[in-house]
């Protein structure tokens, strides 16, 4: 019987983000990530020889899916303030969504990070893209390039919260706070 090993691959995928959404990284054994996804053991260390890849593996995909709702909330957007004042908008939706429990990332990161290089690595790698997405938008916006800092701590804070005080209404208290962020660097005299 021939297995396909990319389906297989997915499904391990889809399995392993679900329980570590859920309940932690570190309290989800790789035999339950195999039972939830349906494929033996054997394919699954087969596909990721260990913990730390499998982890690894679910933090470049949710990056991806990150990196496309970012995109997609600020490509509607008709001018380079309101596509970065979209990234709070994004954020709202997530924080309402079912199974919102925070940042993936930070939580990886507060699990593993210190005893996992490869997923501190993988976590700092989402971080600095995430900045360089801002820092693009605020260069088109022709604002000082501090800005971009200010207004990532700014999303970063807003899903740490969230996901803490189970409060969705944060994105819409960031927004609003970047907005002023926004308008102040426009406004302030260039050296």
């Amino acid at each position: 019987m021939v297995t396909d090993v990319a389906a297989d691959r997915t499904r391990v995928l889809e399995a392993a983000d679900r329980l570590f959404n859920a309940r932690g990284v570190q309290a989800v054994g790789m035999d339950a990530v195999r039972a939830a996804a349906g494929v033996p053991l054997k394919r699954l260390y087969a596909a990721f020889p260990s913990k730390d890849a499998l982890v690894v593996a679910v933090l470049q995909r949710r990056s991806g899916t990150w990196d496309a709702g970012i995109a997609a909330a600020s490509a509607t957007a008709a001018s380079p303030r309101e596509r970065l004042l979209a990234v709070y908008d994004f954020l709202g939706e997530w924080f309402r969504s079912d199974g919102f429990r925070g940042c993936a990332f930070i939580n990886a990161f507060g699990e593993l990070g210190g005893v996992s290089p490869a997923v501190a690595d993988a976590v700092r790698a989402q971080k600095e893209s995430f900045q360089r997405y801002v820092a693009g938008l605020v260069e088109e916006l022709g604002a000082p390039p501090a800005l971009a800092t200010q207004l990532a701590l700014l999303a970063e804070g807003a899903q740490t919260t969230a996901a803490i005080g189970d409060s969705p209404e944060v994105a819409a208290h960031a927004r609003a706070a970047a907005g002023t962020l926004i308008d102040a660097a426009l406004a302030a005299p260039t050296a």
